[in-house]
């Protein structure tokens, strides 16, 4: 398979903006055409273009204006939707390793995909380290037969896997019917069982699983619905296409017309993946990365510090982080923050934010700055301003940022209060018990 479609200089790119206006995989090389970075794009044009804005620094930080002085070559591979150009993305980065896509390289907190080693495989969302906690690696193990990833962003992901759902049904929590009728035996001990067809599951109810909890699909018939899913995860959409109109083919041939009729309608869903859940407006920033901080403490005891993220517009859970502060700051809440900032940048295998978000006005801001100048960092800093009843009264920071991310911000705002309350009440409690 080839790595793209086109290639074209810096120079012309820049004078032509040549790019299509489809999904797909852009490319960042150097004056070697070596690889330096990949990225994925609901509008190549746009997304790429967004690079080469004349405020580039302050949108995006120094890790990616460094990236960009060495970039001498554009290329591009479109996709048929942006749920493909996902995929192909994490297929391309876990394949390459480019130098700077360091956010989504194998990492323990990222997440994958994974399926099963069951008679009837569940697909199921699982986090790095959770894999290698059940004595898996990442690449296989003895509970999984295929893992997939890492995806860097989870709410992207789960999304991506409500898109694939509906094209192929697949089970994730509901016990196979098998496993009902065995215990339905055991407590009739071996006689009739008396409660008729297992129960279906929600998902069962509304079209997302196959019926694995009735009974209604056999092994034989669900392992090839995993195999399509695998066949989807690898990229391999074309292939695939090909061997579900084969199948169709020859269940028209064998009178199974009612199969046909299925598979006729997977091959539809396949062509027309209605994938809006993933589209995202690319000119400039998406909403891409807001990182939200705060503390929370009771006269200076217990003081502890939360970092949640906000990806896309989604809260992204898998990246809330806690901080046990470790210096004496005797309640106060300006350098706590600037502990915490000062902790979470040294952590490089994290990506870098595209805005960071802090609750509180010019004191505030201020002391996140003092932490971005130790790390040498620079990234856009919004405040949220409160009113008495510690309601968001207004936004500190670059006005074309807060009006336009204005809604993620608050989000990435409340679930950082919510989330630092939530941990210092559980440290206080815990502190305190005799």
């Amino acid at each position: 398979m080839k790595l793209w479609d086109k290639i074209l200089t810096l120079e012309k790119f820049q004078k032509k903006n040549t790019l299509p206006d489809l999904p797909g995989v852009y490319f960042f090389l150097g004056a070697k055409k070596e690889l330096l970075y990949i990225g994925k794009a609901t509008i190549l044009r746009d997304r790429v273009k967004s690079y080469f804005s004349h405020n580039v620094l302050a949108t995006r930080g120094p890790k990616i204006g460094r990236m960009l002085e060495l970039t001498r070559f554009v290329a591009y591979r479109t996709a048929d939707s942006v749920l493909e150009a996902f995929i192909l993305e994490t297929n391309l980065i876990k394949q390459y390793q480019p130098p700077h896509n360091t956010s989504a390289k194998d990492d323990k907190s990222f997440n994958y995909v994974v399926i099963t080693r069951e008679k009837y495989p569940r697909v199921l969302v699982k986090r790095g380290r959770d894999i290698l906690h059940s004595h898996q690696t990442l690449e296989t193990g003895r509970e999984y037969q295929k893992i997939f990833g890492p995806f860097a962003s989870g709410g992207a992901l789960r999304e991506a896997l409500k898109i694939v759902r509906k094209i192929f049904p697949f089970r994730d929590k509901c016990a196979p019917y098998e496993e009902w009728f065995l215990k339905q035996k055991i407590k009739t001990r071996g006689g009739q069982n008396s409660g008729g067809a297992g129960a279906p599951c929600f998902m069962a109810q509304i079209g997302l699983c196959p019926g694995v909890c009735e009974g209604t699909i056999t092994a034989r018939e669900y392992q090839r619905t995993i195999r399509n899913i695998i066949m989807f995860f690898e990229g391999r959409k074309n292939q695939l296409l090909k061997k579900l109109e084969r199948e169709m083919q020859t269940s028209a041939k064998n009178l199974e017309f009612e199969r046909a009729g299925e598979i006729k309608k997977t091959l539809f869903a396949l062509r027309h993946i209605r994938d809006t859940a993933l589209i995202k407006n690319e000119s400039g920033i998406l909403t891409g990365r807001i990182e939200a901080y705060d503390v929370a403490h009771l006269a200076g005891t217990a003081s502890v510090g939360a970092l949640v993220v906000v990806q896309n517009g989604l809260a992204d859970t898998s990246q809330y982080r806690k901080f046990k502060l470790r210096r004496k700051h005797h309640g106060n809440d300006l350098t706590a923050l600037q502990e915490i900032l000062e902790r979470r940048l040294k952590h490089t295998e994290w990506p870098l934010p595209d805005i960071i978000v802090v609750d509180g006005a010019d004191l505030q801001i201020g002391a996140a700055k003092q932490a971005l100048l130790t790390s040498g960092l620079t990234i856009p800093l919004i405040g949220v301003v409160k009113d008495a009843k510690h309601q968001p009264e207004r936004l500190m920071g670059e006005e074309k940022l807060t009006k336009r991310f204005q809604k993620a911000i608050l989000l990435a705002n409340s679930e950082a209060h919510r989330f630092a309350i939530t941990f210092h009440r559980h440290r206080r409690k815990k502190e305190f018990l005799p």
